[in-house]
């Protein structure tokens, strides 16, 4: 029989896969650390809402039924919360999902699709898997270069992605440069805003992206619980659209893609304004906390609109990295986005942010 990999797609054959933030029990695997502290993958470091852990025991002993395939209850909290239609809304298993499920929906080999360079390595992912060709676009200060990337539509062009803020880096687009670019963009081409950090940005750096799916038909809002409101082990995101494009999205998207426990927490986090709020201010206090210790090891970093910061060490990063995993502590390398002398650091708590600070400190020393 030929080689199984001659019998895959071309895309897929050549693709290679995302790789995750290091778990903590595979780091306690190698080094027999305990102890260690995880700042690598953008998650909540309060744990999960109380609300939505009581939501989950209360949903225990119907898990021998089928979940609700349509999520229901909530597609109207989300409907009551944003102030749109629940006809808008497309469920995922993570906003990860529904970025894959618009790619299968829309793509052929046919098409390109733009994305920023340094932005969210599942654009590319995606793009390639359906055997797209990916068009990456040149980034300005680490951010989305919105004329260049409107510059590079074509007749082919049936897809564009943009993070705000985005990830590695943090970057916030304005909103009257974003709703131009938005607004701007041919009708043959769908554009995917992935505001999965959209809850970190201050009030009076939040775009009203939502008042845009009414003259913009082609027009994709994602976001998740799995940051803000600390429910990245249940894998539940969700995305506003018109009508008619959530309607082709929910065609292809699975059954049953949101299990019972992951809807019943969600519903139950979206309501829980302490958490939410609990969570912005242990989020703004601990990127205080990262950049002022930054300042004093007199080390640049990125702006960031999110959950992370992104610092420039001045020299390879990987080393750093690793010194770093030796003192139990996991940040995230990020030369896989082009940008080998950097880290993503996750905010942690005031205590795992000062751990961190510690050990970087003592590793800068001597690396």
């Amino acid at each position: 029989m030929n080689n199984i990999l001659n019998l895959a797609i071309t895309g897929v054959q050549q693709l290679v896969p995302y790789v995750p933030g290091k778990p903590i029990e595979e780091l306690e695997r190698e080094l027999g650390l305990t102890g260690i502290i995880k700042l690598a993958s953008n998650e909540n470091p309060l744990g999960p809402s109380p609300k939505a852990l009581t939501a989950i025991q209360q949903t225990l002993p119907d898990l021998a039924r089928y979940p609700d395939g349509g999520g229901y209850r909530l597609k109207q909290a989300l409907s009551d919360k944003f102030k749109v239609k629940p006809e808008q809304i497309t469920l995922g298993n993570g906003s990860n999902e529904l970025l894959e499920i618009v790619a299968r929906t829309f793509l052929t080999p046919e098409h390109e699709v733009i994305f920023s360079e340094h932005a969210f390595a599942v654009y590319p992912i995606v793009t390639q898997a359906v055997g797209a060709k990916s068009v990456e676009v040149a980034a300005i200060d680490y951010g989305h270069d919105l004329d260049a990337m409107l510059a590079s539509v074509t007749a082919k062009t049936r897809m564009v992605f943009i993070a705000n803020p985005n990830n590695p880096t943090g970057t916030l687009l304005a909103q009257d440069a974003l709703e131009k670019f938005v607004k701007a963009l041919p009708d043959h081409v769908i554009c995917v805003l992935d505001e999965a950090y959209f809850e970190f940005v201050s009030a009076e750096g939040q775009s009203d992206s939502l008042a845009w799916l009414q003259d913009c038909p082609n027009l994709l809002i994602t976001r998740t619980f799995s940051k803000a409101y600390g429910l990245a082990g249940l894998r539940v995101g969700y995305a506003f659209s018109s009508v008619a494009m959530a309607d082709l999205l929910n065609r292809v998207r699975q059954p049953f893609n949101n299990n019972m426990l992951a809807l019943a927490a969600a519903e139950a986090a979206l309501g829980d304004l302490d958490y939410l709020n609990q969570t912005i201010a242990l989020n703004q206090a601990g990127m205080r906390q990262l950049t002022t210790a930054f300042e004093h090891l007199e080390l640049g970093w990125i702006h960031s609109a999110g959950n992370f910061v992104t610092v420039a060490l001045n020299q390879p990063a990987l080393p750093v990295y690793q010194a770093l995993l030796r003192k139990g502590v996991i940040v995230r390398p990020i030369a896989n986005y082009g940008m080998p002398k950097h880290l993503r650091i996750s905010i942690g708590t005031a205590d795992e942010n000062a751990i961190f600070i510690k050990a970087l400190t003592e590793v800068l020393n001597h690396v």
